[in-house]
């Protein structure tokens, strides 16, 4: 069940309040580059990115911002660390949000000065408390950088903005364990109405990173907490955006573009399925129709258990079977088979 948290509005896109979970990700190009770093914001566009956020460590990257911002279709979050004055002027330059963890921006002066700015330019702040910089004194009260001490930090903070009449806010908390970052969240969601961004901090290569965050995520969601995710991956940030997607539509929150689902293959599977899975997703990349699509090793897994897809392909030796709902349209040889397949895609509406 959605648990309802207040709206905030970064640019133009609504977080939380009841609105679609976002998606985002964040550019691991020097922001200081700007066309590598406008190309590649480009890139997580096209495939479904609705919010980035771009690593500000110096003042060259704080000049870049204004080139970035000119080029960039969705709204652009500055990710803060230790020095509240790149903040100051990243708000200034004209950045649709801000991240901060008030623990390494310093003294309360600092992070006050941050507040205001943010207020002047009706910005919000994400609040992020991860597990490997929380402060010495949560660590050594519950004896361990885990759920509890970053509850307790992130409350803390949550004060300090409240108490200031500062409530434009959203928060996080991440570790690289996946039981503690979801024991966190769920303990944030009873305590505060903000929005949540969700993600597991560190979470590894594409194949660790895609299982460590849907073990995370999933169960969160299901429970109705979050309301922008990030799947935080070693790899190209592209690849974050559409596991994100994949992962809103297996938990049934958001559907874009093709749902492509095949067969683990086994003895009975006489082509070359996983070869012919690649080359469909290829060749159909760009197709933005909310369309369930079956590829299929045999008689077996074809049209029998895959009666529900829209469009489905089970193949055999030398031939194929190109299916929908459940009932044969063709068959077709090898040869032709991908091909064929592909235009009844494009052609079949969605």
């Amino acid at each position: 069940m959605e648990k309802k948290t207040r709206a905030v509005f970064i640019g133009g896109v609504q977080v939380g309040g009841g609105a679609p979970v976002v998606i985002q990700s964040m550019t691991n190009t020097k922001t200081s580059d700007i066309e590598k770093t406008c190309a590649q914001i480009s890139r997580l566009v096209q495939n479904g990115c609705e919010l980035v956020r771009v690593a500000v460590p110096d003042e060259e990257s704080v000049q870049a911002l204004p080139g970035i911002l000119g080029e960039t279709p969705i709204p652009v979050i500055a990710d803060i660390h230790f020095d509240y004055r790149l903040a100051l002027s990243s708000i200034a330059a004209g950045v649709h949000g801000i991240r901060i963890n008030p623990g390494n921006i310093g003294s309360p002066d600092r992070v006050e000065a941050i507040i205001k700015a943010a207020r002047e330019n009706n910005i919000p702040i994400r609040i992020g408390v991860n597990s490997g910089s929380l402060p010495e004194g949560k660590i050594k009260k519950f004896g361990s950088p885990g759920a509890e001490a970053m509850v307790e930090t992130l409350v803390d903070y949550v004060r300090f903005f409240e108490e200031r009449d500062f409530f434009n806010i959203k928060l996080s908390v991440k570790s690289t364990s996946v039981l503690e970052t979801i024991v966190a969240n769920r303990e944030v969601s009873n305590h505060f109405p903000y929005p949540i961004h969700l993600g597991l901090t560190e979470a590894g290569t594409l194949r660790r990173g895609l299982v460590n965050s849907v073990a995370c995520l999933a169960p969160l969601l299901l429970e109705g907490i979050g309301d922008t995710i990030r799947i935080s991956l070693t790899e190209d940030p592209v690849q974050e955006v559409r596991a994100a997607w994949d992962l809103l539509r297996a938990v049934g929150l958001r559907w874009r573009g093709l749902n492509i689902y095949s067969c683990p293959t086994c003895g009975r599977c006489e082509i070359e399925l996983e070869k012919m899975v690649k080359e469909i997703e290829k060749a159909t990349e760009g197709i933005q129709k909310d369309l369930n699509i079956a590829v299929m090793g045999c008689a077996v897994n074809g049209p029998g258990e895959a009666k529900e897809a829209d469009l489905g392909l089970a193949g055999g030796r030398g031939f194929g079977v190109i299916f929908s709902k459940g009932k044969p349209l063709g068959t077709f040889p090898a040869d032709k088979l991908i091909r064929v397949f592909v235009e009844k895609i494009k052609e079949f509406p969605g």
